[in-house]
């Protein structure tokens, strides 16, 4: 009878063990500790990765003009400290004089630019026909391809039409001078906000990082953040001044071209192909089918008409194939790939000057990944 008892006692505890494992495993379901920890963790990442994304998109008026802020103020760091530390002006005085020699260049080229800029704008309908007439040479192979798309949209409208279903087309104004005018408000509202915050990012100095240093826990932590702002710093301001230097010689070289061969206008051209050349890759193909198109326009067809797009493409095969990758090299290499998705990327969330920042953003992505260990694989890539 004893034993009995003593059987019947541990079933009954291992009742209870199962039943309350069972009870465990039902709060943990509820709970969301039952999925697996590196699940999670990737969920978590992805959500954490598009909410970034969306803020970024969302608040592109506030974030945009603090971004271009930020990398003006790392152009710009050198004249201030000169200004400064070597000639003793007051902080506040010395932003005040860098802001007004920004503004009056921008405003000085802006200005010397928009008169042959709008007279080749006034010329556009009436060259699209010379144009036309020029490249008929092309014009087969895409009206073939226009036949092709013609003939698919006619098979798809009678599929939609035996199908019962019917198409209402609904044509709206184009609105061309409305979008002009807004886009031309939205890029000075953009732009006097930039330098405002560039203004105060100058005249402070580096309070804002000296206080963001003071509130971290540990010196190890205000060790590493010094270090990588001050890499940030070094790295990106030589990276910028260097990128300037070199687009401004592109600039003069293609702006004294394009006057010896006739097709007029320097100050415009050397403005197109300095601006451009800040973009890498997309900005040089853009200005090869700019300098083409005004090729065609200007002089006979087709070999002369080939001389302004070839002689932009030896300065920029010059300048961006050898001399550029050579001054750069000993600061830091992209990976060409990551290069054009982040082009891309920042164009689709903040269009033209999002692919201004898209390589100085990149490089700094990179330095802080160097310096962080668990980022350490994500700098690796990016500079492979």
């Amino acid at each position: 009878m004893a034993r009995e008892q003593q059987t019947v006692a541990p079933s009954q505890a291992n009742v209870q063990v199962e039943a309350r494992r069972t009870r465990e495993a039902q709060e943990a379901v509820a709970s969301g500790e039952a999925v697996p920890k590196g699940i999670r963790s990737v969920g978590l990442l992805v959500l954490s990765v598009l909410a970034v994304v969306y803020t970024l998109y969302f608040g592109k008026e506030i974030i945009l003009p603090i971004a271009l802020a930020v990398v003006l103020k790392l152009l710009l760091q050198p004249a201030m400290r000169l200004l400064h530390e070597r000639l003793h002006v007051p902080q506040a005085l010395s932003a005040l004089l860098l802001i007004l020699v920004v503004f009056g260049a921008i405003a000085s080229v802006g200005f010397a630019v928009s008169l042959p800029a709008s007279g080749w704008i006034q010329r556009a309908p009436e060259s699209l026909p010379l144009l036309k007439e020029k490249l008929a040479v092309l014009r087969q192979p895409l009206d073939f391809l226009q036949q092709g798309l013609n003939e698919l949209e006619n098979v798809t409208s009678a599929a939609s039409q035996d199908g019962g279903a019917q198409t209402v087309t609904v044509k709206q104004a184009s609105g061309l001078g409305g979008s002009l005018a807004s886009g031309t408000a939205t890029m000075l509202s953009r732009f006097f906000t930039t330098m405002i915050m560039l203004f105060f990012l100058l005249a402070s100095g580096d309070r804002l990082l000296r206080g963001f240093v003071e509130v971290l826990p540990r010196f190890s932590d205000k060790r590493q953040a010094v270090e990588i702002a001050t890499e940030i710093q070094e790295n990106i301001t030589g990276y910028l001044l260097t990128i300037t230097m070199m687009n401004a010689v592109v600039g003069v070289a293609t702006g004294l071209a394009m006057w010896a061969c006739g097709l007029g206008t320097p100050l415009l051209w050397g403005a197109t192909a300095f601006l451009l050349n800040y973009i890498p890759i997309l900005g040089p193909m853009a200005g090869l089918v700019i300098f083409f198109i005004a090729g065609v326009l200007s002089f006979g067809w087709p070999w002369y008409a080939l001389i302004p797009a070839g002689i932009y493409l030896l300065i920029h095969v010059a300048e961006g194939e050898t001399i550029t990758p050579m001054l750069l090299a000993k600061r830091f290499t992209l990976n060409p790939v990551l290069v054009i998705i982040s082009l891309f990327f920042w164009h689709t969330l903040w269009g033209i000057p999002g692919a201004l920042l898209a390589v100085p953003l990149l490089a700094m992505m990179k330095i802080v990944a160097d310096r962080v260990e668990p980022l350490k694989p994500v700098g690796h890539i990016i500079g492979a």
